[in-house]
Parts: C-alpha cells; sequence; structure tokens
C-alpha cells in the first residue's frame, strides 16, 4: 500500500509536478530512487506566506518554523521550512516525505507536496485550524477551545486509530518514534491528526525490532528504548498511553512546579491506581461533567499501555477495542516503566564515567523535563520543530 521505493536509507530524487519551476529540480548528492510527489516553486510558496512573514508564523523550533499561506488555488495550507543549516534536518525531511507521501488516513496529516529548490526544503501539508494539543487541551485553558469528556474520548480513540493503520494496515509497518502532545494536531471540529514523520522507521516484514540510536522526547520515552535501543510497536504504544493520561488529565506529563509527589504524570496515575481513586486525577476543568466509569477505564488503559514490561502491553488494535468498550479489561494492570527509573540510570551512568575517566553519552534528563514543562505548550509542529526532542542521541 505505501512504498515499494521506500528504502531504509531515506534517500530519494524528487520527480517534478505541474507546480515546479522549469528546468531539472536539483537534488542532494546520494539521493537515489524514484518518489512521486508533487513539487512546488519556492517563489509560490514565498508569494503565498507574504515572504514568510512573521505574523504567518505558527511554528518554531530547532528545525526551522511553520507558516500559514494561501496557494494560488486558494487553498490554506502549513507550509514547514527546514532551516537551512540543519543537515539532520535534512535527513528527517526526507524522511518524512517517504514514509507519508504515499499514505492517507483520517488521523493523520496530509502531504500536499514539496520544494526543493537549491538549499530550500520545504514540506506542504494540510492547514488545521486549532494547532495542536500541547497548545490547547494542555496550554491552561488560554486557547479558549472547551474539552468536553466526549471531545477528548473521541481525540484518544482517533490518535489510537492512527496509530493502528501505521502499525497494523500500512505495508511496512510504521514506527512513528515521537507521539506527543504537541504532535497531535487539531482541524476545526477539534479531530486529531497525527503530524511529524521526521523520526520515522520502517519496521520489514519478519522483524520484531529496529535497532536504531535513540530519539524522541523524554517523558513520552520508552525506558526500554531509552537503555538498550531496540525500536518496537510497543515504545510507540508506551507514548500513546503517556498521551491519554494528559488527555483525561488536561495536564503535561512533567510539571516541575507541582508538589514533588505530583510531578510526573505517570507516577501519580499509578499512585492512584494503587489506592483505587483514578477519578481524582480526571481534569476538574470538566466540573464533573464526565462519564467517571469510561474516564478510569481511559486511565486504566494509559497504565496498560505503560507498563514496564514491553510483552504487556497491548497492541493498537486492542487498544482500539478497550477504548471503544468492545473489549473489557480483564488483565491485570502491573507497574508502568517510570521515568524517575531513567533518571536513576542517568545518574548510575554519570557515577561510571567519572569512576573509569570516560565519557558517557547520556541524556541530561533533568534539563530535558524542565524544558518540556516550560515550553512544550508553545510549539505547533507539523514536524520535528520542538526545542525538548532527543534527537539521535545515544544513551
Amino acid at each position: 500500500m505505501v512504498c515499494g521505493t521506500l528504502m531504509s536509507c531515506f534517500n530519494c530524487l524528487f520527480t517534478r509536478g505541474e507546480s515546479s519551476p522549469s528546468g531539472t529540480v536539483e537534488t542532494e548528492e546520494g539521493f537515489s530512487g524514484v518518489l512521486n510527489v508533487r513539487t512546488y516553486a519556492y517563489k509560490e510558496l514565498k508569494h503565498a506566506t507574504d515572504d514568510f512573514s512573521e505574523h504567518n508564523k505558527i511554528g518554531e523550533g530547532g528545525f526551522g518554523s511553520v507558516y500559514k499561506g494561501r496557494l494560488k488555488d486558494g487553498t490554506i495550507v502549513a507550509i514547514k521550512v527546514l532551516a537551512a543549516e540543519s543537515r539532520q534536518g535534512v535527513r528527517e525531511f526526507l524522511t518524512e516525505i517517504n514514509v507519508i507521501s504515499d499514505i492517507e488516513h483520517e488521523n493523520l496529516v496530509k502531504l500536499y507536496g514539496c520544494c526543493v529548490e537549491g538549499h530550500h526544503r520545504i514540506l506542504v501539508y494540510n492547514y488545521l485550524e486549532n494547532n495542536s494539543l500541547a497548545q490547547t487541551l494542555l496550554d491552561g485553558g488560554r486557547s479558549g477551545l472547551q474539552f468536553d469528556w466526549r471531545t477528548r474520548s473521541n481525540i484518544g480513540i482517533g490518535v489510537a486509530r492512527g496509530l493502528a493503520f501505521l502499525h497494523e494496515e500500512v505495508q511496512p509497518h510504521i514506527l512513528h518514534r515521537d507521539i506527543k502532545a504537541s504532535n497531535i494536531l487539531l482541524d476545526r471540529n477539534l479531530n486529531p491528526k497525527i503530524s511529524d514523520f521526521g523520526l520515522a522507521k520502517l519496521l520489514p516484514p519478519n522483524m520484531t525490532h529496529v535497532s536504531t540510536r535513540v530519539a524522541g522526547t523524554i517523558g513520552y520515552l520508552a525506558p526500554e528504548y531509552a537503555i538498550r535501543g531496540q525500536l518496537t510497536r510497543k515504545a510507540d504504544i508506551y507514548s500513546f498511553g503517556v498521551l491519554l493520561l494528559e488527555i483525561v488529565s488536561g495536564r503535561c506529563n512533567t510539571n516541575t512546579r507541582l508538589p514533588i509527589e505530583e510531578q510526573y504524570l505517570l507516577e501519580r496515575t499509578w499512585s492512584l491506581h494503587e489506592r483505587n481513586e483514578l477519578v481524582l486525577l480526571v481534569d476538574t476543568s470538566l466540573n464533573g461533567e464526565f462519564d467517571a466509569e469510561e474516564a478510569c477505564r481511559f486511565l486504566k488503559i494509559g497504565l496498560l499501555c505503560t507498563q514496564d514490561s514491553p510483552k504487556l502491553r497491548p497492541s493498537m488494535s486492542t487498544v482500539m477495542r478497550y477504548l471503544t468498550g468492545e473489549k473489557s479489561i480483564e488483565l491485570k494492570i502491573t507497574k508502568p516503566g517510570l521515568i524517575s527509573d531513567l533518571m536513576d540510570l542517568k545518574v548510575r551512568s554519570q557515577k561510571k564515567a567519572k569512576k573509569s575517566n570516560t565519557t558517557i553519552s547520556t541524556m541530561n534528563t533533568a534539563s530535558a523535563l524542565n524544558s518540556s514543562s516550560a515550553s512544550s505548550a508553545n510549539n505547533t509542529t507539523y514536524g520535528s520543530l520542538t526545542f525538548t526532542d532527543i534527537h539521535d542521541r545515544s544513551v
């Protein structure tokens, strides 16, 4: 269905679409293979955004900026401009195009095309009116949008449906690697769309995992992936579990301004689960207007998805049945893989480094957590554009 032309190196040769300027599109050295995707002239995208003006900017981060634009035919689009100096960003740019150019789903962002002229690397997506979950639901109500329980339920189910499509229907299967609130965009009706495929990996047939350098965002990162670098669907499922807890509670997974026992959402959820008090975690802004049984079921599903043992986490198709009530939760929920365990790992690694007088590459967990809680709600991402990401860092 997707990608007979997809190669693990994510190299490509872009073919010209009807919006391309005359002549041959310049390509990077080492590009190979063929990818059919519409290409836009840089001049057209420059005009569409009023010369990439600040008032049209809707997102900014470590790999570039995103602008709202109007094409010649009147179509409103989101235009992601890759920072020219970012070589790592170019690789993510190629990955993103390769992964999503041939797939379409109601819960995935739609790629219209790209621009590859000289040093310019630009992606053109459908424009989504209501930004991301990070900017709306998790931004303390500053967006003015109202998320009643039914809306939250639909968002959780929609994200699960999109992720199940990537994991189980597309061939080869796709591992997203960066499911988080800032990568879930919302259309005018608050329907969710998964975005940012810059870190995605393909899972070839008959393979259980992909060994890769660790990339993702602290707070959503599955512990076994962070420690061993073995990527499976279960890493995405862990990230989804954390996201589901955020949707129900209306808060970020990490908030260092709270009392120590409440700073980490997953740990807080587990504590309340053990006391049979999960209902206390439901967002108070709902003013009690929610289905308590359904909300607690969603929280339990989040815990099922984040269990420390990857083998115990359900598949996304099973998660879908849990969320819709087609299947009841009869399994015992075991302790989740907690962010504090990753912090302990960092401390032990630092001690080992001092003792052996060698340098070990570790995640600066505390810094990433503080950065995440302070800024994650202020970025719109149609690609890998937030500062809190840990891109291709070995653990």
